[in-house]
């Protein structure tokens, strides 16, 4: 795990910024299309090198549940897509029927598991995880989390922009701190902190984190309207480090209670929280931030940013309070402790 952090830190890092590069430059007239090009080397280093990166069998091998597959994918799709890029005040019937359809796919896909595993046959998510009362509750923390993250980085990108004209590559380059600090506090976090002092890590890098967007906050409400606020800067960094320090600490302890079976399920499952999270988070933010800032003109932009990162601040209290009920009572979560 704290190999993990740094990683995602530096892909962090490098994507706004080469993200801003590759839009600026216009590639053959492409505008911000010239952006997915970033994905292009990384999946063929990816793809040329998983030949030699053999992971290790298992003395059993688990058949690919399909009808799971299925429904997950259709599930998670009908969810995800209206909500990628959406305002959420704005969004048709047709989305919100969308959403539902999707919600009642991923209760019949539950359904199916719980009858493939009685089955004794290998379900694609083991019924078993639910068991363990912190596991729901990272689920929820994982997407609050990544909700917030996601979501204020698109926040502040578009406010630089819409609020003050910023170009694509400076919006890009503010972020540059909020990925610094999130790499170095991963690699601290990780290689040094979670085996000592284990869930108060969680806890630290959500305070942390909460005294970044509150400084963040403080600054945009002393700011002029038609400035660059470059004091946010330090606010943003602050947020990094507090996103860095939670980041290992809140993996290792949702995996760490689970039996060996259990762990690939898990991580699988997250993964998609993750993501899910990720997208209402800019749907959210990004839409609190475009209606408030509807009347137009740098000082509603300011006030509509202001309103963005408070609901931001609730989501981080959300994530606080799931995430203590991820920490079992009378057990020690050190890295390596018995449990």
């Amino acid at each position: 795990m704290g190999s993990i952090g740094p990683v995602m830190g530096l892909a962090a890092v490098c994507g706004p910024v080469l993200g801003g590069v590759l839009t600026h430059a216009d590639l053959f007239g492409s505008s911000w299309r010239a952006a997915f090009l970033v994905n292009a080397p990384v999946s063929l280093v990816v793809l040329a090198l998983s030949p030699k990166l053999l992971e290790d069998r298992a003395s059993r091998r688990p058949t690919l549940d399909l009808t799971g597959t299925l429904l997950a994918t259709i599930g998670v799709g009908l969810i995800a897509s209206p909500l990628i890029g959406a305002d959420i005040a704005a969004m048709s019937g047709w989305s919100w029927g969308a959403i539902v359809a999707g919600l009642i796919v991923m209760v019949v896909f539950g359904l199916h598991q719980r009858h493939v595993a009685v089955g004794g046959r290998s379900p694609l998510v083991e019924p078993s995880l639910f068991a363990h009362r912190g596991f729901p509750a990272a689920l929820v923390t994982s997407a609050s989390f990544f909700a917030v993250t996601n979501g204020l980085m698109v926040v502040v990108v578009l406010h630089l922009q819409l609020g003050h004209g910023t170009d694509v590559l400076n919006s890009g380059l503010t972020l540059t701190p909020w990925s610094v600090g999130l790499a170095v506090a991963s690699w601290v976090a990780g290689a040094h902190l979670v085996r000592r002092y284990g869930h108060h890590v969680m806890s630290l890098g959500l305070a942390v984190l909460l005294a970044g967007a509150l400084a963040a906050l403080a600054v945009y409400q002393a700011a002029d309207p038609t400035a660059y606020p470059e004091p946010l800067l330090i606010a943003l960094g602050v947020v990094g480090l507090g996103a860095g320090l939670f980041s290992p600490a809140f993996f290792t302890l949702a995996l760490k209670p689970l039996l060996p079976q259990e762990i690939g399920s898990a991580a699988g499952l997250l993964n998609p929280f993750q993501q899910l999270g990720a997208a209402l988070g800019v749907a959210i933010l990004g839409s609190v931030y475009l209606n408030s800032a509807e009347p137009g003109g740098p000082a509603a932009a300011l006030h509509a940013v202001q309103v963005a990162f408070w609901v931001a601040v609730v989501l981080v209290a959300v994530s606080f309070a799931t995430s203590m009920l991820m920490v079992e009572k009378n057990a020690s979560d050190r890295a390596g402790a018995p449990h």
